[in-house]
């Protein structure tokens, strides 16, 4: 894949929507081309995470695995989608088994790497800061709202 096309890629991202051209043509750069084999795994659920992905090519199924080992079908991760975005900010473990469908191809965006940007472009620290807070409170929300199912 071309960077021209990684840019155009990541400029779809949610994350990196606003960041202009230099920034993402750096993230491009300083990422990584990896392929995933149809049947094979990206990574294990609750591994720990030091880098998020973007998917460039392909789809991969998100799934849990429950008590009895049986897995269960979280999503489908498409062009455009990046799995482990918090990763990107701190240490985490990955919430999904990710297997691809069909033969992958996904951007590697490594945490330090990432970390290096933001301290060369303070502006877009802020940007990213407001996103992750966003998601963050989504995710509170939406945890606030299952909380009767549970009581």
């Amino acid at each position: 894949m071309a960077l021209s096309d990684d840019i155009e890629l990541l400029s779809c991202v949610p994350l990196f929507q606003g960041l202009d051209n230099d920034q993402l043509r750096l993230i491009a750069f300083g990422a990584e081309h990896r392929t995933v084999a149809a049947g094979q795994a990206l990574f294990r659920e609750r591994s720990p995470a030091e880098c998020a992905y973007v998917v460039s090519r392909g789809r991969l199924e998100l799934s849990t695995f429950g008590r009895g080992g049986k897995p269960k079908v979280e999503a489908v991760a498409e062009r455009g989608t990046m799995l482990s975005e918090l990763a990107l900010v701190t240490m985490v473990e990955r919430k999904y088994t990710a297997i691809a469908l069909e033969d992958c191809e996904v951007i590697r965006i490594t945490r330090a790497m990432f970390h290096r940007l933001l301290e060369e472009y303070p502006a877009m620290a802020a940007v990213v800061q407001e996103r992750i807070r966003l998601s963050l409170r989504s995710l509170v929300e939406g945890s606030a709202a299952l909380a009767p199912r549970f009581e």
